[in-house]
């Protein structure tokens, strides 16, 4: 005899197709009806424009940046990151309307055209322009402002398990270098510039420069950041001139010691060729 199944939803009885995937119908599953709470026509209005506005700036800021760009046709249909982020503006505008699936399916569908994933409720500004792209991460919580630059590996991604902000607020004229990762609710200032792999876990004044792992702050001035500045990798190392410091410390302190007192000179044997002549 055929099991009765009822769906736990509406009531009505399951088919036996219906009954192998679960315990809802077809019709309850695929159902799209929300309501719009919080947005008049207005507002809609303006969210969509927003999304021509902001796809004019994208291409723009992609074709002036990458010096590889010789035509906005090239941009348009060779460049993933636009594809990833133009996607992203529909799934976020629609992620503002609280639609079910629709917005995480888009998303899906934009990870794997690109291979850039970006959750439909981060917030991003105009002028963004990710560089390759490749395993770019972007979280829920994630705010972007504007004119900021991301390359291939970078992930802005979240440190706890509670629904609440947990990913990273980054704010005006950012470069993030390759393979860099921000994790949790902290504050990137307006122009800084984070240095290739490195691992920022703590919020970052503006007008910095930030490598390393964990990320330090190696620079600091008033200049912004060049509006167009890809030298993500042309940044100083905290760790050779951390040790090169020493050396150097280490040396004038050998020179105090001999010239106060020259026979100490002979019971203190230091041959700095055993190790390659110094740092």
């Amino acid at each position: 005899m055929k099991n009765l199944i009822h769906c736990l939803n509406c009531g009505k009885y399951l088919s036996d197709k219906e009954q192998e995937g679960g315990t809802s119908c077809a019709e309850c599953i695929l159902d799209l009806k929300f309501e719009i709470t919080s947005l008049d026509q207005d507002d809609l209005n303006r969210d969509l424009m927003k999304i021509l506005n902001f796809f004019v700036s994208d291409v723009s800021a992609a074709f002036n940046k990458d010096p590889a760009a010789r035509t906005l046709l090239e941009v348009l249909t060779a460049y993933p990151g636009i594809k990833a982020i133009l996607i992203h503006r529909i799934a976020h505008f629609f992620w503002k309307l609280e639609m079910p699936f629709i917005p995480r399916y888009l998303s899906d569908i934009s990870r794997e055209l690109t291979n850039i994933e970006i959750h439909p409720g981060a917030e991003i500004g105009s002028d963004f322009f990710i560089d390759h792209g490749t395993g770019v991460v972007i979280g829920e919580t994630a705010k972007i402002g504007n004119n900021v630059t991301l390359y291939s590996g970078v992930v802005l991604g979240g440190t706890t398990l509670k629904r609440e902000k947990r990913h990273p607020t980054l704010g005006n004229d950012i470069v993030v270098g390759t393979g860099a990762k921000i994790l949790g609710p902290i504050t990137i200032g307006n122009n800084v510039k984070i240095g290739a792999n490195s691992v920022v876990v703590t919020d970052v004044p503006p007008n910095s420069v930030v490598v390393g792992v964990p990320g330090k702050i190696v620079a600091r001035k008033g200049t912004k950041i060049e509006k167009i500045d890809l030298r993500h990798g042309d940044l100083p190392d905290p760790l050779s001139i951390t040790i090169s410091t020493l050396d150097k410390r280490l040396k004038d302190l050998e020179k105090k010691v001999f010239s106060t007192d020259k026979s100490k000179k002979d019971d203190i044997e230091i041959n700095y060729g055993e190790y390659g002549g110094g740092i």
